[in-house]
């Protein structure tokens, strides 16, 4: 199953939306542009117009993963997924691929925290389960990312659209291939919040390693020591 970005954002909108807000259940056209247009939840923020989601709801529809419906007193046909039925997810899982869809990669504890109002896990290893299911699948529906230099959690994608896409390491001048940086600002793109946090973090840890070096020159009660064989007017 390969879908298309448009038909990810509508797919993820109307399974999040039937988790969260069930009594606003199915969406009508306009409720469904509505969700994928949001800017919070959503990554990237988009801006679709009636006839893209309603031809990526005509493709859906296509595939077998929504449906139109009309109920007696609806003033318009709306629109259902199903989601969890095709593909045969349980309630976890369901709530696991709904937050990958609409935001992309992510670690078990982000998806954790973001899947509270669908789904509650009762800790990150449940999640973690959750993903091995999803990625041991004989078709698998995730991957697992490797951990870049830089952040301290592996993420986790899903496989119904394009292959993910990783953020290249940048090497930093005068560091070693193993302790490369990340740069989160590729090609202009803005930083994400789970990459700032890690940034932040990476930063303090220098700031310790830089205050234990200093603590101990100041303990020894000299100045580091000149290179061998330096004159004084070399030093």
């Amino acid at each position: 199953m390969l879908l298309t970005p448009v038909e990810i954002r509508v797919l993820g909108c109307l399974v999040e939306k039937a988790l969260t807000t069930p009594q606003q259940y199915p969406l009508s056209e306009n409720a469904v542009i509505t969700a994928c247009n949001q800017t919070t939840n959503r990554d990237p923020v988009v801006s679709y117009e009636q006839s893209t989601v309603r031809r990526a709801l005509l493709d859906l529809r296509q595939q077998g993963l929504a449906r139109m419906v009309q109920r007696p007193g609806d003033r318009a046909p709306k629109h259902r997924h199903l989601f969890d039925e095709a593909l045969g997810l349980d309630a976890a899982e369901t709530a696991v691929l709904c937050v990958l869809l609409l935001r992309g990669p992510q670690t078990a504890g982000e998806l954790r925290a973001r899947t509270e109002r669908m789904h509650r896990f009762t800790d990150v290893a449940e999640v973690e389960q959750t993903l091995d299911r999803l990625a041991g699948r004989g078709e698998p529906l995730v991957v697992r990312l490797a951990r870049q230099p830089g952040r301290s959690q592996a993420r986790a994608a899903h496989l119904l659209g394009e292959e993910p896409v990783v953020e290249p390491v940048v090497q930093r001048p005068g560091t070693d291939p193993g302790e490369a940086a990340v740069d989160d600002t590729v090609a202009g793109a803005p930083r994400t919040l789970p990459a700032l946090v890690d940034e932040v973090r990476a930063l303090r840890e220098e700031v310790d390693d830089l205050r234990r070096a200093v603590a101990a020159l100041s303990s020894g009660g000299g100045r580091p020591a000149s290179p061998e064989g330096a004159s004084d007017e070399e030093r």
